[in-house]
């Protein structure tokens, strides 16, 4: 076991976790395309039996009509989450359009242009025209392809027991959410340093639809007629290809401390940027194009690998929370959907996942500076496009290392983190199982999705989308129609949706402004 998680436990005179402290709290946010039969968005709205977009719990859209997010409660059970979103799958499919399915890769589905992708909508209250306004920003912005690329996040807090604890044992810290704050800022900070290996372990996306890159540079290689690849590429959407900006380039964000992160955003947010002003030019008057020409339009805007989060429900925005209230948990954005499994991760990914993220906790965690944030991102890079490469190699501070030594290095202390999950569970060893699987893809990088994807392309002689259409619709076979047995859920997630619509209409009906003041006091912004 590493010295730094001796030396956790010895703090606590342990030799293993309490059951307790290995109650990890997760959610799970997972995206999707709707296409039709032959792999095209779809054009149709999003269906009434879902439910309103706006206000339904579980059910929502990201940037476009067809692109649905499922969401998971908060448990502390991996196979109780994985239950409730199955069940929740199986009631989407059971709702789709006729014809309709749902496309399990992250690069999107055949677009021919960006007029085929419809906009997200969310009713005429002053919310809801407000969160297709920021959509319609982002396209202008960033185009609406982009938009369409899908992924899943992974939501992470350890359990109150766990922070009490080691705030107990902890010194300098005026407050215990003090604490938890300065700790999760720690996990971010190596998050950011490591993710490299998610990247590489769990990256599904190493090639494209060539009508994703019209009109847009690129260093992709034909595949075929109709996709474009990289021989070793990981992920993609990890990429150039996928949220990236001059604009946001130009923001540094460092996360040594809550004060620091809260302030860059919120100078992005109130900072006019003359390519956004320009977007405004000839609208008429009353029409809005996107929220405000700042450099961002809201928090959310600003793409990361990984955020920390509060929520509340007292109307206050992101950033507001986090300064009042700290960090209650982290969110990872960088998993790709894998299209081998039906609900695009399963208990094994979780399980490395929640051990990785112990690990970035545990382990030392220097202050970051801005440039250990350009050797991050050119590590980051060079994992998206090469990860697979033999002899690929990283920058590690002053050193550089393969890429598998490295890999190697890290699952051995990330072993550590499993084996005191598993000292906690009564199922011993699934945490440890979940690292020994991971390093068998560092040993045969063909054992890797990103790896198995192109071997199926080629061996089945397939494009990316007769690939990416060809399993949509083995798990519409999977999933659709299979919900028997789980007919409280359906019925659950039926009242669910009819309750949205009904909260929806209570928002439009509760408007006092105009969207013009609405919109006005919006952007007049303080953290105050």
């Amino acid at each position: 076991m590493s010295d730094t998680l001796k030396s956790a436990l010895e703090r606590f005179s342990l030799s293993a976790f309490p059951k307790q402290w290995a109650l990890i709290q997760r959610g799970i946010e997972k995206e999707s395309l709707r296409v039709s039969a032959n792999g095209r968005l779809s054009q149709l709205p999003h269906p009434q039996a879902l439910g309103s977009a706006l206000t339904h719990p579980y059910i929502t859209t990201d940037y476009s009509e067809a692109l649905l997010e499922l969401i998971t409660p908060v448990s502390n059970d991996i196979d109780e989450s994985l239950s409730f979103l199955q069940s929740l799958h199986n009631y989407v499919y059971d709702h789709l359009p006729e014809g309709e399915r749902l496309w399990v890769a992250s690069m999107p589905c055949l677009l021919e242009s960006e007029s085929e992708i419809p906009l997200a909508q969310y009713g005429t209250s002053n919310m809801g025209r407000l969160k297709t306004l920021y959509r319609e920003g982002l396209g202008h912005r960033y185009g609406r392809l982009m938009q369409t690329i899908s992924g899943i996040h992974y939501n992470f807090s350890m359990p109150d027991t766990f922070w009490q604890e080691m705030y107990e044992e902890s010194q300098g810290f005026n407050s215990l959410q003090d604490f938890r704050t300065h700790k999760y800022l720690h996990l971010i900070r190596n998050f950011h340093r490591y993710s490299w290996l998610l990247v590489y372990l769990f990256g599904a996306s190493p090639a494209v639809c060539s009508c994703f890159t019209r009109g847009r540079p690129h260093q992709l290689e034909a595949f075929d007629t109709r996709t474009l690849y990289l021989p070793y590429a990981t992920c993609l959407r990890m990429g150039d290809l996928g949220y990236r900006s001059d604009a946001q380039g130009s923001i540094f964000v460092c996360y040594n401390d809550l004060d620091n992160y809260i302030d860059s955003l919120y100078q992005a947010m109130s900072t006019p940027y003359q390519p956004y002003q320009e977007i405004d030019q000839g609208a008429a008057k009353g029409e809005y194009r996107q929220i405000n020409s700042n450099l961002l339009q809201l928090e959310n805007e600003f793409y990361a690998t990984i955020r920390p989060k509060r929520v509340g429900s007292d109307g206050r925005r992101p950033l507001q929370l986090l300064k009042a209230e700290g960090i209650q948990y982290i969110e990872v954005r960088a998993l790709d959907l894998n299209p081998y499994l039906p609900l695009g991760l399963d208990a094994t990914q979780i399980q490395f996942l929640d051990s990785f993220l112990l690990f970035c906790l545990l382990a030392d965690s220097p202050a970051c500076n801005q440039d250990e944030h350009q050797q991050i991102e050119r590590n980051l890079s060079r994992t998206v496009n090469r990860g697979r490469e033999p002899g690929l190699t990283l920058a590690d501070g002053t050193k550089t290392r393969t890429l598998k030594e490295w890999a190697e290095d890290l699952l051995e202390q990330i072993n550590d983190s499993a084996i005191l999950l598993d000292s906690a569970a009564e199922q011993p060893d699934l945490h440890q199982q979940a690292v020994t699987a991971q390093l068998a893809k560092v040993i045969d990088p063909e054992l890797t999705p990103s790896a198995q994807v192109l071997a199926d392309m080629r061996a089945k002689q397939q494009s990316f989308g007769e690939f990416a259409k060809q399993r949509s619709n083995q798990t519409l076979d999977t999933l659709r129609g299979k919900s028997n047995g789980d007919e409280q859920w359906q019925q659950d997630f039926k009242q669910a949706s009819e309750q949205s619509l009904a909260d929806q209409r209570k928002a439009e009906a509760a408007d006092k402004l105009s969207f013009d003041d609405f919109l006005r006091e919006w952007n007049d912004y303080s953290l105050d």
